[in-house]
């Protein structure tokens, strides 16, 4: 088999690098170990028509890392517009922020048609292709136009939010109908999935029988694959960052007194104005806790040209400025406050040094960091969880203490309880969360996706396509896709 793996973002497999979102971090132990080629953006984008789109080509482990340079005209449409201004904040259930244009959307098809042109470099008889996350919902159905018939599988990092909050992008109804032409769809909970299919059965008037349609591209399947990290592996990696310089001067620093840590892209899914007016609560409400336990907050900016985004890092670091200036005092700083990234191999130390982690976004399709801050614990005094009922972490991680991020009183008590949990409570809880992230590693998520996408090619085989009405589809021309 080949496989192809797609994404917007790729890694590079350097530890010591910064890494911002969880998808890049998850996917690059199993490209590594697979032999698949990962292909994605180099980061840089060029004029003209891009006939040798591919910036490099190197090795990665046993696979390939392929990185294209995408077309400077419809870069900005693409990324920060149709992709990171009308899906993202409808899939983070936030209709309100929905900013999108016409020649955002046109960009965002000819970006996906651009990949899939691209793609036909690494097609072979026994290729299979896997798309990744929210950039490419349109890339199945444009290979498909380009006459690929090996399966392609699509799987969403993201939530996939109620019918009423996906209708709420512009030309939801013919991104959706481009889906149907996967082989398979993966989500990360059941709510996603079932999300996706209500809009299937009551929207396109499809019907769905146990989770699979049939329209005119065939058959397509839509499952659940909760994403998972490698625990045993990262729990070395934390243990060996203790002597690292970073770790050891934030441990030596503490002066004894408990941390909290938060590790997020600094995104308004993320819940960061909650999380500190809850520690803001916290010490408000109890005092004596101050000087007991303090906040580490790594907040990676991304997506700065975004109106959104520029916006939220303004609020949260004047958020952080009054509560340290209301609680804190010349020799103690309640919110260390980083706007910059760390490599995982830095990370993991902080997260062993915390005896608190903090997940609490607002929506969060998983959120590996909850994962990740479990699997770098002391087994011996291992530290305390608080995640948000809204992470799909938390169908998994039923033991830790969860949260309502919106209940600003109610985040503050527990976390109160967090600090002062007792060692025989917090092993109970570790324990069970470690043997949840040993049951569905990130290699079982790799191998449980490609397994199921490999049958659908037998499945496709013995029945056949089933041919439908077509719905509203794009149009080629000599000058290109024009779309509806």
């Amino acid at each position: 088999m080949n496989l192809v793996v797609v994404s917007n973002r790729v890694a590079r497999g350097k530890p010591n690098e910064p890494m911002t979102g969880g998808l890049a971090a998850a996917l690059l132990p199993v490209v590594e170990h697979s032999g698949a080629i990962w292909v994605g953006s180099s980061g840089r984008v060029r004029d003209g028509n891009l006939k040798e789109p591919f910036a490099e080509i190197e090795s990665l482990g046993a696979g390939a890392l392929a990185m294209l340079d995408l077309p400077a005209a419809h870069y900005g449409g693409y990324y920060e517009g149709f992709a990171n201004s009308a899906l993202w904040p409808a899939l983070h259930s936030r209709a309100d922020l929905i900013r999108a244009t016409q020649e955002d959307y046109v960009s965002y098809r000819e970006v996906n048609a651009f990949m899939a042109r691209a793609l036909l470099r690494f097609r072979k008889p026994d290729s299979v292709f896997w798309i990744q996350d929210y950039h490419f919902l349109a890339l199945g159905a444009e290979l498909r136009d380009l006459g690929v018939t090996q399966p392609i599988g699509f799987f969403l990092h993201t939530p996939w939010p109620s019918r009423a909050l996906i209708g709420g992008v512009p030309h939801h109804r013919e991104l959706i109908e481009a889906m149907l032409a996967y082989d398979l769809i993966g989500f990360q909970t059941e709510e996603d999935r079932e999300n996706f299919l209500s809009y299937i059965e009551h929207d396109l008037g499809l019907e769905v029988n146990e989770g699979v349609v049939r329209s005119h591209h065939g058959r397509m399947r839509a499952a659940v694959f909760p994403i998972g990290i490698d625990p045993q592996k990262f729990a070395q990696l934390a243990q060996k960052a203790m002597t690292h310089p970073d770790v050891s001067r934030l441990r030596r620093s503490l002066n004894g007194e408990k941390l909290a840590i938060g590790v997020d892209r600094l995104d308004y899914s993320k819940g960061l104005v909650n999380r500190i007016k809850a520690f803001d609560r916290m010490w408000t409400a109890q005092p004596q806790l101050a000087r007991t336990i303090s906040l580490l907050q790594i907040a990676t900016p991304s997506r700065g040209a975004i109106e959104a985004y520029g916006n939220l890092q303004s609020e949260v670091a004047k958020l952080v400025t009054d509560v340290n200036g209301i609680h804190g005092e010349v020799d103690w700083t309640p919110i260390r406050y980083l706007n910059k990234g760390f490599g995982q191999a830095v990370l993991a130390g902080l997260y062993r040094t915390a005896q608190v982690g903090v997940v609490t976004p607002l929506q969060d399709g998983m959120n590996l960091v909850a994962k990740e801050y479990v699997a770098a614990q002391n087994p011996a005094d291992p530290g305390v969880l608080v995640l948000s009922k809204f992470a799909g972490a938390a169908n998994e991680l039923d033991t830790a203490l969860i949260v309502n991020p919106h209940d600003i009183d109610g985040m503050a008590k527990t976390i109160a309880t967090a600090v002062s949990m007792p060692l025989t409570e917090r092993r109970m809880r570790w324990e069970a969360m470690m043997e949840k992230l040993n049951a569905g590693t990130i290699e079982q998520w790799f191998n449980d996706f490609v397994e199921a996408l490999r049958e659908t090619q037998f499945v496709k085989s013995e029945i056949g396509p089933i041919v439908t009405e077509p719905a509203l589809w794009p149009v080629r021309s000599s000058q290109g896709a024009r779309y509806h």
